[in-house]
């Protein structure tokens, strides 16, 4: 969602949790991929402008292999759960704890922030959001989990 719903909402801190996501938008998307009866325009996220831009991609009818990425596409919680059963093949790929934490910090080090906002957003927001995708997802087809950063 665009940050000033989340400020309305008072989500903004909270960004990237599930509840800060359009997800019967997504729900529309992949639906209207699936049909494949027509070019279906998907949003684009900008990280350095931090908003999505509608219509920025195209995806053409005669396109047969679509991959979705996405920390919350096996969340077992409503509204997330109703993508059960909206895709051909699922694959999670869950680092360890330390190389998550690792590779968070390192991320939001990428994006200048300082130590107190490197704490917070690790511990008060995408560390309990990992938590809450491992605890409370729906079994991948596959599962690969990775041990280390390198």
């Amino acid at each position: 969602m665009d940050n000033g719903i989340l400020e309305e909402r008072g989500l903004l801190k909270r960004k990237g949790a599930p509840e800060t996501f359009d997800v019967r938008a997504f729900i529309d998307i992949v639906s209207a991929v699936r049909r494949a009866d027509e070019e279906v325009l998907v949003p684009v996220f900008d990280r350095s402008r931090e908003i999505a831009i509608a219509s920025a991609r195209p995806v053409a009818v005669e396109t047969r292999i679509i991959l979705a990425e996405g920390n919350y596409l096996l969340l077992d919680e409503a509204p997330w759960s109703r993508l059960d059963g909206m895709f051909d093949l699922s694959i999670f790929v869950g680092p360890s704890y330390e190389v998550l934490e690792e590779r968070l910090r390192q991320r939001w080090i990428h994006y200048g922030l300082d130590d107190a906002g490197i704490e917070w957003k690790l511990y008060g927001n995408d560390l309990p959001n990992g938590k809450r995708i491992i605890d409370n997802s729906r079994a991948a087809d596959i599962a690969i989990e990775i041990f280390e950063t390198a």
